[in-house]
């Protein structure tokens, strides 16, 4: 049942409101001063709040700044009530964060319209942007807030791409982030003479396309499921809000982007420098440690680590060939699994 907060310093108006909510199927809560709202709001966590702004102890506006310091009481949508219907002090509340603002005397229809209109809006931001986006500005207060963000998108709605399904094509607008939920993910770009070369690898807890925190443009590269992948969205707009609220978490997106951008510069120059034997031994070592978990064994088709290493397939075939001549390594369709991990891991150095 939706929860309705009502803040009122007026025993008749509270009451009289109060008992509308009740017989339209709401539960009321009442509050006769802001400082007392203020805690119901905290502890009750209503779906809505109707707040007077004339009132002992603390205004109306004392209440909403006070509940937009408070994370899980920021998001919910706020209706000011007051007898005061001067142009700046409509302002001043919408500057705050209100979402409506009702003239007093009202009537019972104008009253649940303004509700109703409220609830509805807040339910089409939730479908856009998924079931729990309200619990993002409360998740980003805590400690580690990255790891808390994952779970939050681990909870958002998701989408499976099927094997070889492309997420998103090069020149496409930017228009969020990606989260991996399960299964594998490449990015790739093609040359001038057609050859497909891979610029990254992302496997479960991996963020795509970290790029659109300092770049709204297109896409400089198209993702594609290297098998079954379920991946969460986050908008670019509600992502922009995140990090103007909480600066950490920015900085620990720009870490990520810069390691990102290193580990691919440093991948440029071994394409450019090492032999193509170090490439593949560095690559395979690279697939693993991505998998975590002391894992041995990857699977990688011969064509996709050509694209990695920036080779031909058919060379990636003759040196995984020598690999297993010299016990470094078993193969069976796209599956390596490497049997001497240390001796490859040096040879790639």
């Amino acid at each position: 049942m939706t929860r309705v907060l009502i803040i009122e310093d007026n025993d008749d108006i509270r009451e009289n409101v109060v008992e509308i909510l009740e017989l339209s199927g709401y539960t009321a809560y009442a509050a006769p001063n802001g400082k007392a709202g203020v805690e119901v709001a905290i502890k009750q966590l209503p779906d809505i709040i109707l707040c007077d702004i004339m009132m002992p102890e603390m205004d109306g506006y004392g209440v909403i700044e006070a509940l937009n310091n408070h994370p899980q009481t920021r998001a919910t949508p706020f209706i000011f009530l007051t007898a005061k219907a001067e142009r700046t002090d409509v302002r001043k509340g919408m500057d705050l964060g209100a979402d409506d603002y009702l003239t007093k005397p009202f009537d019972d229809t104008e009253l649940l319209n303004a509700i109703e209109s409220r609830l509805k809006k807040k339910e089409v931001q939730q479908l856009f942007y998924g079931k729990t986006a309200e619990k993002l500005d409360s998740i980003m207060s805590k400690n580690n807030g990255l790891e808390e963000l994952k779970k939050v998108m681990q909870e958002r709605d998701t989408r499976i791409f099927k094997k070889n399904q492309a997420i998103h094509h090069e020149g496409d607008r930017v228009t969020g982030i990606y989260f991996i939920i399960s299964g594998k993910v490449k990015t790739v770009q093609l040359t001038q003479d057609g050859r497909e070369l891979i610029t990254g690898m992302y496997a479960a807890n991996d963020y795509l396309d970290l790029n659109i925190i300092l770049s709204n443009d297109t896409y400089i590269d198209t993702a594609i499921a290297v098998e079954e992948a379920e991946l969460s969205f986050l908008p670019s707009e509600q992502l922009d809000k995140l990090l103007f609220l909480h600066p950490d978490i920015g900085a620990k997106f720009i870490k990520m982007l810069a390691n990102n951008i290193r580990d691919k510069e440093t991948r440029l120059l071994q394409i450019a420098y090492l032999s193509v034997r170090k490439r593949i031994a560095q690559s395979i070592i690279r697939l693993l440690d991505q998998e975590g978990n002391g894992v041995r064994s990857i699977k990688v088709s011969r064509d996709d680590l050509a694209a990695i290493c920036g080779t031909a397939p058919e060379t990636v075939s003759r040196t995984l060939t020598d690999f297993k001549e010299e016990g470094l390594i078993e193969k069976s369709g796209s599956t390596i699994q490497v049997l001497n991990y240390e001796k490859l891991d040096k040879l790639k150095n």
